[in-house]
């Protein structure tokens, strides 16, 4: 079948694109940024990456008119709070207007566990979605899920933060809430048997794991996992809002996600319709497989997508990749240079690797202090828990940095920075040949926003000089 895969560089989005091509269906990946879909080796020619943005229904116009089905993964809430259910709403309909003029025959969307009248603002524009997508000529599939457990999801990286790190939890009383938590791997196997199922078109179905639980003993699972005590006791005073802040400090998520998912945990979010195991038999695994079978995945490195190398993730969601290039006017920039002996290709290694648990080479308190203050003004700080810590692509997080650009054949790595700046900031590594020696340089670039752009960037230029120098000289000790 030839299918369309909005929203393919993310977290469900870029684990179920391989899985499609293992079925031998022919993939059209919709999204923002081209370089930012990862395509399995021996699969090229099977996958057609089409950059748009559903926010504009010209981009859309390069989407073919044969196409089989499609599956919906977009939804804005990941970068802001106060106008998603806008965005969403409008990119619904974008997508709608769009797929009328296509051939398509069906329309799967993944959306979250609707069990109470008294839906949060997240849910709420959730089922809005699922009504305007309903008014598509082609018919719609949609499946519900709630608390989804797999390396990278955000509501397993909160799980982790939480208990990796308080041995005791002063918890809202919405820990006592039910849920119905699901495997990665079984969403992942329900999207793809919807595929072209005729009893599946015009269906919305209920999807979640054996287990019904508390977010208390959520918590405490994972904790017996890893052989950790710890003790979480339920107060009713905690608000949503105090709540949202206290996760984005002890947590990786961002405040939007952490509103969002809160606001959702207030209702019980279990399945009141099991009809897809007539339909689909499926044994899911149990919550406590689940775990294990993700903390695997984490200690073996094999994390394929996480929620925050999606690029709606990023305070960048509403911008394409050629409006956050580094600008050739305007710029104030600094210079750091190593020569090398040693192979290219074991420095940018060094280089890829660098950030999350391994560091930054050197005075790691200072990229430490930076990240907790900038988590304290309300930035994305230090956002542990990257893809993989041995190789990068466009659009991964690496703490507050994005991937903007990456040429392992010419030893390229362009960072852009997400923390709060009065500017715009960029980090880049490049290796080049030099009277028989390769050099590696590492350039930092800002553009200041007004006079205090340009205070904030020359009061530290002392420090950043001793930062970035230090910071190169750890990387190629040894090798030189």
């Amino acid at each position: 079948m030839r299918v369309l895969l909005t929203g393919a560089n993310g977290y469900i989005g870029a684990r179920l694109l391989s899985f499609l091509l293992r079925e031998e269906h022919e993939v059209l990946a919709f999204v923002r940024r081209k370089n930012s879909v990862r395509i399995p080796q021996g699969f090229e020619n099977k996958v057609k990456v089409i950059e748009g943005d559903l926010l504009k229904e010209e981009s859309l116009q390069n989407i073919p008119k044969g196409i089989d089905a499609a599956y919906y993964f977009v939804h804005s809430m990941a970068h802001q709070y106060k106008d998603f259910e806008l965005l969403d709403k409008q990119a619904a309909q974008n997508f709608v207007h769009m797929i009328n003029q296509t051939e398509c025959n069906q329309i799967i969307y993944l959306t979250g566990l609707i069990s109470s009248q008294h839906l949060s603002k997240h849910l709420r524009s959730r089922l809005e979605v699922e009504i305007i997508l309903k008014q598509a000529t082609a018919p719609l599939t949609s499946l519900r899920a709630g608390i989804v457990i797999g390396a990278g999801s955000a509501s397993f990286e909160i799980i982790r933060d939480l208990v990796e790190k308080l041995p005791l939890m002063i918890a809202p009383k919405w820990v006592m809430c039910l849920c119905q938590p699901i495997a990665v791997i079984d969403v992942i196997e329900y999207l793809l048997r919807v595929l072209g199922h005729e009893k599946c078109l015009g269906e919305t179905f209920d999807i979640g794991g054996p287990d019904i639980l508390t977010y208390k003993e959520m918590l405490l699972g994972y904790a017996k996992e890893r052989k950790l005590f710890r003790l979480i006791i339920p107060v009713p005073a905690l608000t949503p809002r105090f709540s949202s802040y206290w996760l984005i400090l002890i947590t990786s998520t961002n405040y939007f996600i952490a509103r969002s998912l809160i606001d959702s945990m207030k209702n019980n979010a279990i399945c009141q319709d099991n009809r897809i195991q007539s339909i689909i038999p499926r044994s899911c695994f149990s919550y406590r497989v689940a775990l294990k079978r993700t903390l695997d995945k984490i200690a073996a490195d094999d994390v394929p997508s996480t929620w925050k190398d999606t690029w709606s993730s990023s305070s960048l969601g509403r911008f394409s990749q050629k409006q956050v290039q580094v600008p050739k006017e305007g710029c104030l920039s600094m210079d750091v240079r190593r020569f090398f002996r040693a192979r290219p290709e074991e420095v940018f290694s060094r280089i890829q690797k660098m950030g999350d648990s391994k560091g930054w080479c050197y005075m790691n308190w200072a990229w430490r202090y930076r990240g907790f203050f900038d988590r304290a003004i309300g930035g994305v700080g230090l956002r542990k828990g990257r893809r993989s810590l041995e190789e990068l692509h466009p659009g991964d997080a690496i703490d507050f940095w994005r991937v903007l650009d990456i040429d392992k054949q010419s030893y390229y790595l362009l960072l852009f920075a997400e923390m709060k700046v009065p500017g715009e900031a960029w980090l880049e590594f490049r290796i080049e040949k030099k009277e028989g020696r390769f050099e590696v340089i590492q350039r930092a670039i800002f553009r200041p926003r007004g006079l205090f752009g340009r205070c904030y960037w020359y009061a530290f230029c002392p420090i950043h000089s001793v930062l970035f120098g230090g910071m190169l000289r750890k990387l190629v000790k040894g090798l030189i």
